[in-house]
């Protein structure tokens, strides 16, 4: 049970969103524009980033909706997921995203954790500023995400299969506020 008064059975942050509208409008369309915006990151790297950074902060809301949108935009590929948030090290993904996905998890930690060393190893691997930039952005986003939904209990499903409805939802559509229920 959320720790404040929110519409019952609404799940994660859609919940806190239609509690604070104003506040939430502008998070979700951040939300957007990282996550569906102009990048050379695709939609399904972007959302594994989110997942990765809410994985590593314990955050099984986040961790499970944008996992789940990550395995939608993966397609025949979905167990790229899985494997990286099992094993991020050992994951059947290019050597670039390995760098991007460890310097989002230093900024999962702290900022000040990514050193010069770590941003040229992104380079040496082919990662370019904008890709830097958008990976520390959606780690940092999705760090304050976390801490909102877990901060606040919101409510959070157990079961997998509200998960791979709110990942088509979100591959689908992208960000689209909530609007209550009458």
């Amino acid at each position: 049970m959320a720790y404040i008064e929110v519409e019952k059975d609404v799940p994660g942050i859609r919940s806190l969103v239609l509690f604070r509208p104003e506040t939430g409008k502008p998070l979700y369309e951040l939300a957007q524009v990282l996550l569906r915006g102009n990048s050379p990151l695709t939609e399904a790297e972007r959302e594994l980033i989110a997942a990765y950074v809410s994985y590593r902060n314990d955050c099984f809301f986040c961790m499970s909706s944008h996992a789940a949108a990550s395995r939608c935009l993966y397609g025949n590929n979905s167990h790229i997921v899985d494997e990286v948030l099992k094993d991020m090290q050992h994951a059947p993904v290019s050597n670039k995203l390995k760098s991007l996905l460890h310097i989002a998890g230093k900024v999962q930690i702290l900022g000040n954790q990514v050193t010069p060393e770590d941003i040229a190893a992104a380079r040496e691997l082919g990662a370019n500023d904008r890709e830097i930039h958008d990976t520390v952005l959606i780690a940092a986003t999705f760090s304050m995400f976390n801490r909102y939904v877990d901060g606040l209990a919101s409510f959070t499903p157990k079961d997998p299969s509200a998960y791979e409805e709110m990942g088509k939802r979100m591959s689908e559509k992208g960000y689209v506020l909530p609007q209550k229920t009458k």
